[in-house]
């Protein structure tokens, strides 16, 4: 493939490749909210919704605005009971993350006194933090010298250095650590995290990678970029189906609101075998699942179970469900008035 030919260890001339680097940022870099703020709890709440969760959907579907809109402080989200915090979080997935923020809010309130601690330490022994956010928070909120290794900093470094040792074992991982502590730009980190991050989404992506605009391609040794980074791990998806039910009476459905996992406190429609040809049918993955979801009319009889409640259909909007529960009950609702 096309690409500038290397000219510079980009660690034996730091301050040439930080340079070049910032140049690019200054002048293409992309104006998201979280880069207008220096207020830590708002960058630590961008830093937790974008893990496992795409840029274009934390903004596209207005995730970080809303949920600042309703919980703008610590001492807000610490307060926050479970139903209104889901709420809130519902389509991002991975509702655990939400509960280990309010989890970092209420110690912030309660061993700060609420105010955000400054200190790398502090930082990341808050409840949910390692030790990216730590830097992330630290680098974007105070401006202090700490590096940060996400994936896309993880395949920028492993090009430049044309490393072909898995990026998910542990000795390199924790060289790329090492490489981004001396690469770091200690008068301006802010800057340099976030141009490396952003070089990472834009020019340094997965796949085959645009190396002819890249601002650091002569600082790159990798003769083929697109075959790095290697990873070791391979986790393999697991089939699963779901058998659930729907029953409606009149302007009521009957619902099932879970207790344990990672969707605990969110209502979703009833397990059991049900009677008949599936009525809906879809699938969604979670995890390292991929979950069909068949769901029949229920059998005839069928009463309130453990852990369901009837709710009246103008009041599904306001229940905290998994968004394949939501998709499937829309469909339903649309295709029939009564299923009993």
């Amino acid at each position: 493939m096309l690409k500038p030919r290397f000219e510079t260890d980009p660690l034996e001339k730091p301050d040439e490749f930080r340079a070049a680097l910032a140049e690019w940022f200054g002048t293409q870099g992309k104006d998201y909210p979280w880069r207008r703020t220096r207020d830590p709890y708002a960058i630590l709440v961008s830093e937790v919704m974008l893990q496992q969760t795409q840029i274009a959907t934390v903004l596209g579907r207005g995730f970080y605005t809303r949920f600042l809109e309703r919980f703008p402080d610590s001492a807000t989200l610490a307060a926050a009971d479970d139903d209104p915090l889901l709420k809130a979080w519902e389509g991002l997935g991975y509702y655990r993350r939400a509960r280990m923020l309010r989890d970092a809010a209420r110690a912030v309130e309660t061993e700060h006194g609420g105010r955000f601690p400054d200190t790398f330490e502090a930082v990341l022994a808050l409840p949910g933090v390692g030790r990216y956010t730590a830097g992330a928070v630290m680098s974007f909120a105070f401006g202090k010298p700490a590096a940060i290794v996400d994936g896309n900093v993880a395949r920028v470094l492993s090009r430049l250095l044309d490393s072909a040792d898995p990026i998910d074992a542990g000795p390199t991982l924790k060289r790329l650590w090492e490489v981004a502590g001396e690469l770091l730009d200690e008068d301006d980190p802010r800057v340099h995290n976030s141009a490396l991050m952003e070089l990472g989404q834009t020019h340094c992506r997965p796949g085959v990678p645009d190396c002819l605009g890249c601002p650091v391609g002569r600082f790159c040794r990798c003769p083929d970029p697109s075959a790095l980074p290697v990873k070791a791990k391979r986790v393999k998806t697991t089939e699963v189906v779901e058998d659930l039910v729907f029953l409606r009476r009149g302007k009521r459905v009957l619902l099932r609101k879970l207790e344990e996992g990672r969707r605990a406190g969110m209502w979703r429609l009833p397990e059991g075998p049900g009677r008949g040809d599936p009525l809906y049918q879809g699938k969604y993955g979670i995890t390292r699942y991929r979950v069909t979801m068949r769901v029949r009319a229920a059998a005839k009889g069928r009463r309130k179970g453990g852990g369901e409640a009837w709710h009246a259909l103008d009041d599904l909007d306001e229940l905290v469900m998994p968004p394949a529960d939501r998709a499937a009950l829309k469909n339903l609702l649309e295709d029939s008035e009564e299923i009993a």
